[in-house]
C-alpha cells in the first residue's frame, strides 16, 4: 500500500515539475533593444509582435502586393508558367533573395485526368518549373523545396472545366 502511494506522489511531483517547465518556457519574454543601439551597429535580432524571422507578415500578407498570391495557375497538359503569373513568381523570387534565412515549399498539383503516375510526374515538373525561375531571378535552390501531389489533394471536386482549371496549380506555403 505504501508503495503505491510513493507512485502516486512520485508521478504528481513529477507531473507538477513538467508543467512548472512548460509554463516557464511559455512566459518567457524577449526584450527589444534595437532603440538603444548606436546607429549602424548590427545586433541579436528580436522579433515582436506581427514578425517572424521570414521578415514582417505585413510584407506577405499585404494584399496589393503580389507576395499575397500563393497560387499559380497552369494550363491542361503543361508545366509553363503562365504570363499572368510571372510577376507573381518574380516578386516570390525577390522575397526570397532578400531573406537568405526563409524556406519555401513548392506543391505541384494536377487535375483529376490522365493516371496517377502521369499526374504525380506533372505536379513535379509544375514545381520544379516555379523553382528554376525562382532560382533564376536570385533565389537560392537551397531556399526551395518541391514536393508533388498530382491529383490527391484537389480543391475543387467538380468534373468539370472549371474545377480542373483550379486543380492545376503549385502552391506556395512559407
Amino acid at each position: 500500500m505504501k508503495q503505491r502511494w510513493f507512485l502516486v506522489v512520485l508521478l504528481a511531483c513529477s507531473l507538477a515539475a513538467c508543467t512548472s517547465s512548460r509554463e516557464k518556457q511559455q512566459g518567457a519574454t524577449i526584450e527589444d533593444h534595437s532603440g538603444s543601439a548606436a546607429a549602424g551597429q548590427e545586433g541579436a535580432q528580436t522579433y515582436g509582435a506581427g514578425e517572424t524571422s521570414r521578415g514582417s507578415f505585413s510584407e506577405l500578407e499585404d494584399p496589393n502586393s503580389p507576395l499575397s498570391i500563393r497560387v499559380i495557375y497552369f494550363d491542361y497538359d503543361s508545366s509553363d508558367v503562365r504570363p499572368e503569373f510571372r510577376k507573381v513568381v518574380e516578386a516570390h523570387a525577390a522575397y526570397l533573395a532578400a531573406h537568405p534565412d526563409v524556406t519555401v515549399s513548392l506543391e505541384g498539383h494536377a487535375d483529376e485526368r490522365g493516371s496517377r503516375e502521369y499526374n504525380l510526374a506533372l505536379g513535379e515538373r509544375r514545381a520544379q518549373s516555379v523553382k528554376q525561375q525562382m532560382i533564376v531571378l536570385g533565389a537560392s535552390s537551397a531556399q526551395i523545396r518541391t514536393t508533388s501531389y498530382g491529383e490527391e489533394r484537389p480543391v475543387a471536386e467538380g468534373h468539370d472545366e472549371y474545377s480542373w482549371a483550379q486543380n492545376r496549380r503549385v502552391e506556395i506555403i512559407y
